[in-house]
């Protein structure tokens, strides 16, 4: 009981900053979550042979062979002995651990009605408010509802025309701050993290708020917070509460067992994300009583939407903010730092956009004429997907996946991961090679061929957005600016916790180009 006890503090010092795909947070959903029943019921499926199993220990199962913290790399591992397909034991819960596209759409596409609950670990049931995000609600009436409002009114084709302002402002700042940190400090490395991600949750409260929060006064705890200070309630601290480990997630049987300080933490981190929200909305309340009809989704959910509570509509203006502010940061640092690594690749890209843009700045109407650059984007993800980990499903019906039997009761973590380094779909997978989409076999333009956005009819709504942000950011990064690594950055390749997130922020000597 002394080494579990151990991993589990090992997993709780983990520091873990900003950084959420359909990333960050999806992750954390994907390892963390108690077991549900096993079904009695035998039908044809019970006629099917088991999953293989992953030999464990008795009582914790495979939770110690877990304790590198990167579950994803152990599951690929795996993956190479005992197939695409296998089960695990984590504490008193079997998991089945999918590592092939094959089997992955299988089961988000094929078996999804069988497969479509969530569990969620404790912390996770705090911070989402019992599963009132669109991320973590339960396959039924209210994720179809709140979905459909969230294309309609924020990530749906319509919606992003709406907003193209707010993500042409993002570019021009980022240029902007890196021209005048070139100005100011032309030896000196830049963090381009830094700037990106202030950035990027600029656009976040936009699309939410519509403005962008530069202080605010949180009545409950009667305090006025900064900028910096929101990022860090709405954003950082919520992403590090998401990886806090209740152990009593893994021996539910034992959830009778205190855990106070636990509990105590976790309510502190969802009561203060709670306060902030309250005040945005009844600043929001205020601006639309005075005429100030902002084109965002908070006035949408406020005005229009007469069946959610208030606690609800602050959970989903949250959640479109967290989820905007983070996960496009992962994809975006990593292709940067792979291209500042490899100068011929990155002079293909820039020759690619002076041939299609010339003296023009790309915008996103170029996106469709930019194949390289398209492959640049795909590649990323393959390679550094912001979710290593699906959100993980729960069988709550017998069925089958890979010609096995899977009982009621089973969770089923699809590892992108595994799936993104599996070698018979991928030649020297571990090699970042965006020509690689440059062959009609992957078609770059299909957007789930690397699985990092999903599949099925949870398949993430973000995608389009993420992927002009990415794409016109990395283009119009390249377009203007000479990338190269500082020295000793090529080796600095760690990620943070149990994320793809650079655990490090890119260091990178930038040289304007004509």
């Amino acid at each position: 009981m002394a080494n579990i006890t151990h991993f589990l503090q090992d997993f709780q010092a983990t520091p873990f900053a900003t950084s959420f795909a359909v990333g960050g947070l999806s992750l954390l959903i994907s390892f963390f979550f108690i077991r549900g029943f096993r079904s009695t019921k035998k039908n044809e499926y019970s006629k099917l042979p088991p999953v293989p199993v992953v030999p464990g220990l008795p009582v914790v199962g495979n939770l110690l062979q877990l304790k590198e913290k990167k579950p994803y790399k152990t599951f690929l591992r795996w993956a190479e002995i005992h197939g695409p397909i296998y089960s695990i034991r984590t504490g008193a819960s079997t998991m089945v651990v999918l590592n092939s596209t094959h089997v992955a759409k299988e089961a988000m596409v094929t078996r999804f009605s069988s497969i479509s609950t969530r569990k969620l670990s404790k912390a996770l049931e705090l911070l989402t408010s019992n599963k009132s995000m669109v991320a973590t609600s339960d396959y039924n009436e209210f994720h179809k509802m709140v979905k459909k409002y969230i294309i309609a009114e924020l990530l749906g084709a319509n919606a992003q025309k709406r907003h193209r302002i707010h993500r042409d402002t993002l570019i021009e700042n980022v240029s902007n701050k890196l021209h005048a940190h070139i100005k100011n400090s032309p030896l000196q490395a830049v963090n381009f993290r830094k700037i990106f991600e202030s950035e990027l949750f600029g656009l976040a409260m936009k699309q939410a708020l519509g403005y962008d929060v530069e202080s605010l006064f949180v009545e409950e705890l009667e305090i006025t917070l900064s900028r910096e200070e929101i990022f860090n309630v709405l954003v950082s601290d919520m992403l590090k509460g998401a990886i806090e480990i209740d152990w009593r997630d893994f021996f539910p049987y034992l959830k009778w067992i205190p855990n106070k300080s636990f509990e105590m933490k976790i309510q502190r981190l969802a009561s203060r994300r709670q306060a902030v929200m309250n005040s945005i909305v009844k600043e929001q309340k205020k601006r639309i009583a005075s005429g100030k009809g902002e084109n965002c989704y908070l006035n949408y959910l406020l005005s229009e939407v007469k069946t959610l509570t208030e606690k609800q509509i602050s959970i989903l203006a949250w959640e479109t903010i967290i989820e905007t502010a983070d996960t496009t940061v992962v994809t975006t640092e990593w292709a940067m730092y792979e291209l500042a690594k490899s100068p011929n690749q990155q002079d293909r890209l820039y020759q690619e956009i002076q041939n299609v843009c010339g003296t023009d700045k790309i915008t996103e109407e170029h996106l469709s004429k930019l194949a390289y650059l398209s492959a640049v984007f795909h590649e990323t993800l393959r390679k550094h997907s912001p979710s290593p980990l699906v959100p993980l499903r729960y069988a709550h019906e017998d069925t089958q996946i890979g010609g096995y039997y899977v009982p009621a009761g089973t969770e089923i973590a699809v590892n992108i991961y595994g799936c993104n380094m599996d070698k018979n779909q991928w030649e020297t997978p571990e090699e970042w090679k965006p020509e690689r989409f440059l062959d009609k076999k992957y078609d770059p333009m299909d957007m789930y061929k690397t699985m990092s956005f999903g599949s099925g009819k949870r398949v993430c709504a973000g995608s389009l957005q993420a992927s002009l942000i990415a794409c016109t950011s990395i283009g119009r990064l390249v377009q203007e600016f000479e990338w190269r690594l500082k020295d000793g950055e090529v080796e600095n390749v760690d990620t943070l916790g149990l994320t793809t997130h650079k655990l490090y922020p890119m260091q990178a000597i930038l040289k304007p180009r004509n």
